[in-house]
């Protein structure tokens, strides 16, 4: 059973997003349902804001937990000592007395739902992993080294406006499009929560993120201890990598199910957001009855 919601252990934010006192991790807690509940983790271009599209079908049936991982949206608070994002959100959820949950993460939050999968099996009931990224990545490709060339040059010339488009093109539009080729609110909404996550992490020193914890041996070597069953869906316009690396999960994991989406870049919940969540209330109901396979459609 959840701790109540006003009681000492959470908080508010100024824009009253709950804040978990244990943590400082913001978070929501929307709809209910018999089931286990969702818990979204966002992509690393992103916020909990880019779930905004799913959470009402999803949370017409289950309870919906979204988190804004540390140093993105409302989760504001530096780090003080060696951190990590899965113990983050393995802490918010003791707080909030979730002790199983079906996960379902985006790019830098799939690794992350990854993570937990390995390191706290018992809270993991399934996984959607959508554009696998963060800690699933394997290789560097040219298309992601030329990602990063852009990003950074932007980033030493202080230009945040740059090194937003420099993530709008590559991982927004793809390299396989241009930024006509993708609807002007979708990329207005990502580039907002992506130079919100620049500003708040401006003034971090490099000792804090060296103060993050990776898992040792590296995730994409334990893919095998991942016993929930897992769904992967990626875009046929991402970069490379991220297709290179949901390979990489659906053969590592066993029982994976693998879906490619075309004409879709690195956000399929915010490209598609009613397949989406049909996808994902599909998989949470029967998640265990799946076999693997790669299906096109």
């Amino acid at each position: 059973m959840s701790p109540d919601r006003h009681s000492p252990t959470h908080r508010t934010t100024r824009n009253h997003m709950p804040l978990c006192h244990d943590t400082r991790i913001a978070y929501s807690r929307t709809g209910r349902g018999d089931g286990l509940p969702i818990v979204l983790l966002h992509a690393g271009i992103a916020d909990r804001r880019m779930w905004d599209d799913v959470l009402t079908p999803l949370s017409a049936s289950r309870e919906v937990v979204r988190l804004d991982l540390r140093g993105y949206g409302e989760s504001t608070a530096r780090p003080d000592g060696p951190w990590s994002p899965r113990a983050d959100v393995t802490a918010t959820l003791d707080a909030l007395g979730i002790d199983r949950a079906h996960f379902v993460g985006c790019s830098l939050g799939a690794g992350v739902c990854a993570e937990v999968a390995v390191t706290r099996p018992d809270l993991v009931a399934s996984l959607v992993l959508a554009a696998p990224g963060g800690a699933l990545i394997t290789e560097a490709t040219d298309e992601l080294r030329a990602f990063f060339r852009a990003e950074g040059t932007a980033l030493e010339a202080g230009d945040l406006d740059a090194a937003v488009e420099a993530n709008l093109r590559a991982w927004v539009d793809g390299p396989q499009r241009g930024p006509t080729e993708v609807r002007a609110d979708l990329r207005a909404a990502v580039g907002v929560m992506q130079r919100r996550a620049f500003e708040l992490t401006a003034d971090w020193p490099d000792s804090t993120w060296e103060a993050e914890t990776e898992l040792d041996p590296p995730l994409t070597e334990r893919l095998g201890e991942v016993t929930a069953p897992t769904l992967v869906i990626v875009g046929a316009r991402d970069i490379d990598a991220i297709r290179s690396a949901a390979d990489h999960v659906a053969s590592g994991i066993a029982h994976a199910r693998a879906v490619l989406w075309p004409d879709v870049a690195h956000l399929p919940p915010m490209e598609r957001p009613e397949e989406f969540a049909s996808a994902v209330l599909a998989w949470v109901d029967d998640a265990g009855d799946r076999a693997g396979g790669v299906e096109r459609r």
